[in-house]
């Protein structure tokens, strides 16, 4: 009895060597198989990976018309505010350009303020010698008074002229500058001032042609040598001759031909001085607003 097996012995068999080799290498050849399969099925499953999650993310992520409408509006925004502070900067830096023109032109009145009262006094004197030589002709006061008639009809020929100091009109049309002015009534009494200077040049220069049309009648009536000896080097100007030197002529008919240029002269040499002490006041008013206006002290 002992000696029997089991039956479920007796079912199994034997262990088999080649069979089990056979088995491992099936095993092994499988693994390899499937590793294999995963390398190269890897990429594409990240591919896909990546897709769905691309795909969820833009779902989510999906713009209406008002996001649209909001990034153009900041974007605008952007823009406009720019376009403002470029503008401000450009507007202040107009204002302190149109401000140091203002400065310079109070400067040049000033220096016209201080031209025209050196020339009204000068002209005062040049009136006083056309008066006192006036006054000789118009007397018959010749022989006995040479040495007063050689010196007024010398100094006939000079005379004190003005001339406006325009270097920042002059810079503010040459440059194209004058639009910086944005005060009306600045810019209105700037023309207004120039266009009286020009007009004191024009009667400046009929006056010096008239001195001129004086010299043929001079040259008849003296002597030119006497002319001559009466400038005095150190005092740079002309002094009186001593000893009432003869005329070269003392026809009538030339006395009258002087006394008529003399007249014409102080004529215009009213007119001149007229017109200076108009500029004057007119010059002092304009810095007076100009200094108000910009606040410059």
């Amino acid at each position: 009895m002992s000696n029997e097996l089991n039956p479920e012995e007796k079912q199994q068999s034997p262990p088999n060597p080649v069979a089990d080799i056979n088995t491992d290498s099936n095993a092994d050849a499988a693994q390899q198989a499937i590793e294999t399969e995963n390398e190269t099925t890897t990429p594409t499953d990240q591919i896909r990976d990546m897709e769905v999650h691309h795909h969820t993310h833009t779902g989510h992520g999906k713009k209406n018309w008002k996001s649209y409408f909001w990034e153009f509006l900041m974007l605008f925004l952007a823009v406009f505010c720019g376009f403002l502070a470029e503008y401000q900067l450009e507007h202040i830096v107009e204002h302190n350009r149109e401000k140091q023109f203002i400065r310079s032109y109070i400067e040049d009145l000033k220096m016209d303020t201080t031209s025209i009262s050196r020339f009204l006094s000068g002209r005062e004197r040049s009136k006083a010698k056309l008066d006192s030589l006036m006054q000789l002709l118009r007397d018959k006061k010749i022989k006995g008074h040479e040495s007063e008639l050689y010196y007024f009809g010398r100094m006939l020929t000079r005379n004190v002229g003005f001339q406006s100091n325009d270097r920042t009109i002059i810079q503010l049309r040459n440059s194209g500058s004058l639009r910086l002015i944005r005060n009306e009534q600045a810019a209105d009494s700037m023309i207004s001032y120039q266009s009286m200077v020009n007009f004191v040049d024009f009667i400046q220069d009929r006056e010096r042609n008239e001195r001129y049309s004086t010299y043929p009648i001079l040259s008849r009536m003296f002597n030119p040598f006497v002319f001559d000896s009466m400038f005095d080097k150190k005092l740079n100007t002309f002094i009186r001759p001593v000893d009432n030197p003869p005329l070269r002529s003392y026809d009538e008919d030339i006395q009258l031909d002087l006394a008529f240029t003399v007249h014409q002269l102080k004529s215009s040499s009213g007119i001149i001085t007229t017109q200076i002490q108009i500029l004057y006041r007119k010059a002092s008013n304009i810095i007076s607003f100009l200094k108000a206006e910009y606040h410059i002290e």
